[in-house]
């Protein structure tokens, strides 16, 4: 079920890019979902995790096996321009991992970074810009 309902997304926010012009927003939450299995979480774990929360809750995007993680996600739409220089930085500190994902224009993830919160803040905190390489001096993961 997992890997389907997260295609259908995919492929629905594609067509709509190609007719539109821009793709709908899915990139948090297809980042979210795809972080947490990378981690291994289970797939009904996550789902109930997720229940009662909001796109607009503060702090961490989910716990999985006592820590908190934050996540943070880019996606070339594959338009000119559209190279991914600039990644997100942390708004708060209200995590323990800090994971940050970069897809391809078709939602692939290509690859995948964590951060410890005290490495993190240590590394980031006074910087306004962070670029992909920035992130690339984490911890690389690997899909299971």
């Amino acid at each position: 079920m997992k890997n389907d309902l997260r295609d259908e997304l995919v492929k629905l926010s594609l067509e709509w890019q190609k007719l539109y012009g821009v793709a709908p927003h899915i990139t948090t939450v297809i980042s979210e979902y795809d972080a947490a299995m990378l981690l291994g979480m289970p797939e009904e774990e996550y789902s109930f995790y997720m229940q009662d929360k909001t796109a607009v809750s503060k702090g961490s995007d989910f716990e999985y096996n006592g820590k908190r993680y934050q996540i943070k996600a880019n996606r070339p739409s594959g338009k000119p321009g559209s190279k991914v220089t600039i990644v997100a930085k942390a708004s708060n500190y209200d995590w323990d991992y800090l994971i940050w994902v970069l897809y391809n224009k078709e939602y692939i993830m290509q690859e995948a970074w964590v951060w410890g919160r005290e490495e993190y803040i240590k590394e980031f905190d006074t910087k306004k810009r962070i670029s992909p390489e920035d992130y690339r001096r984490g911890t690389k993961l690997e899909k299971p």
